[in-house]
């Protein structure tokens, strides 16, 4: 069953019929001890269309609807995720210099929604994001990106340290940020291309992740405070690219 204005498929049939019909399914929240013929399609679907299934407690799917939910919901998505590779070539096929923002642990909507309307400014070529772990890309991130993120590239992947690996394949280093240590931000090599990794305020970058980069940076901050949000960083960040690169890209919207 569809619901008006809440984003959500509820109900075994509903949520298997939008997965083969190709509807745009998000994620799913499974009930963790829900069994059934149904549910093993569902999941063979999910793996096949890199949809990500979260186990939950029941109380979890009572308190997102009172209708009779089966054991499962699934979100719709808000957005059109794109394949790495496939915009790797893109933007080389159009002569730009790449840039990728990497979102590693950010599970805060507003972050999620403020680094989306800066990446759109600055001429980001498409935002990386982990299939779990990170803030869903729903009603609400959508608003508080103010529609950023219906025109930016989005790209899901299963595997960071994957998505990373690509990214060297193709001739792009990746940089990580980090608190205090590793060189400033204007001395890095960011008119080049480029794909910059952000961590969660908490973690930082997951340890995999750094062990991958290809150098780290911090932003100088003489005030005596421990961080930045982590979208303010973003930012302060994007707009060093645009000052080493002179110009901003040209965006790919679709």
């Amino acid at each position: 069953m569809f619901i008006k204005g809440k984003n959500i498929i509820v109900g075994r049939n509903p949520v298997l019929e939008a997965l083969k019909a190709g509807s745009g399914v998000d994620r799913i929240l499974l009930y963790r001890n829900a069994t059934g013929d149904v549910l093993t399609e569902i999941k063979k679907l999910a793996r096949d269309f890199n949809v990500p299934v979260q186990l939950v407690p029941s109380q979890k799917l009572d308190g997102i609807t009172n209708i009779q939910h089966q054991g499962i919901i699934a979100y719709k998505t808000l957005v059109q995720y794109y394949d790495l590779q496939d915009i790797i070539d893109q933007v080389n096929g159009l002569g730009q210099t790449p840039l990728f923002l990497i979102l590693d642990g950010i599970t805060d909507v507003r972050n999620i929604g403020a680094i989306a309307r800066t990446a759109l400014c600055t001429g980001v070529n498409g935002i990386i994001i982990p299939d779990k772990g990170v803030a869903a890309l729903g009603e609400d991130a959508m608003k508080a990106s103010a529609g950023a993120l219906s025109h930016l590239q989005i790209i899901r992947v299963n595997s960071l340290v994957k998505a990373v690996d690509t990214l060297h394949l193709n001739g792009i280093p990746v940089y990580g940020t980090v608190m205090g240590s590793g060189k400033p931000v204007y001395e890095m090599p960011l008119s080049e291309p480029s794909a910059i990794i952000m961590g969660s305020e908490d973690k930082g970058i997951q340890s995999a992740l750094e062990k991958s980069c290809d150098g780290m940076f911090h932003i100088p901050m003489p005030g005596n405070f421990e961080s930045l949000n982590v979208s303010v960083a973003a930012g302060m960040i994007l707009y060093e690219v645009v000052r080493q690169r002179g110009e901003m890209n040209t965006r790919i919207i679709e």
